[in-house]
């Protein structure tokens, strides 16, 4: 499984990345596939109840490619992440299969609430550079998130997202110009940007905790 999952991610980067040579070069050279390869081993580890030891798998795996992937995540085989650094995929988090996301990005969720509080990333969606999606919805099939959007609803699939808040602006190519989604309400992204700087600051934090309990 292991193995056919490994495949299927060199597969998905030599799709996805125009500058992709070969396989070997994909996966000697490639941060996203070393990553989802720690993961998948941190993975097996949290599910067996060695919670501590997966933990320091994938703190290990941060430190060698800038992605931080929560050892719980769930995520199958076939996804590309893109150079990588600064992606941060959280604990209730599920990404299937054809999935590409791109530096910076961040799966998170909006709180201290239990249960499900990470987005699950339906087939073939793209989550751009920079965008952060915070919550336990769905981003549909085929969904396209744009570059440093916030995304805090779900995204209908084939579905095109872009701002702060992120609203709809395309449906399977069209333009949706009356979606209520796409209606400017400065309190809201205002609320967003302040709620995105408290995920930022509330991150530095937790690692600098992290740090101190190490020393």
């Amino acid at each position: 499984m292991f193995f056919k999952r490994l495949r299927a991610d060199i597969n998905a980067a030599k799709k996805n990345d125009p500058a992709a040579r070969n396989k070997f070069e994909i996966w000697l050279t490639y941060s996203g596939v070393h990553a989802l390869s720690w993961h998948r081993v941190a993975h097996f580890f949290y599910k067996i109840k060695l919670k501590l030891l997966a933990r320091m798998i994938s703190q290990t795996a941060r430190f060698f490619t800038g992605i931080e992937i929560h050892p719980a995540a769930k995520i199958a085989g076939g996804v590309f992440i893109d150079h990588g650094a600064g992606v941060v995929i959280g604990e209730t988090a599920e990404v299937e299969e054809g999935v590409v996301i791109y530096q910076g990005a961040t799966l998170g969720g909006t709180g201290k609430e239990k249960g499900k509080r990470h987005p699950t990333v339906k087939r073939g969606a793209i989550i751009s550079a920079g965008a952060r999606v915070l919550g336990g919805f769905t981003v549909g099939e085929y969904a396209k998130i744009g570059a440093n959007a916030v995304v805090l609803r779900e995204v209908p699939p084939y579905a095109t997202v872009v701002g702060v808040p992120a609203h709809v602006v395309r449906i399977n190519g069209e333009k949706t110009p009356d979606l209520e989604q796409e209606k400017c309400d400065p309190l809201q992204e205002e609320l967003c940007n302040l709620q995105g700087k408290v995920y930022d600051l509330q991150k530095q934090i937790d690692e600098l905790k992290s740090e101190k309990k190490g020393k």
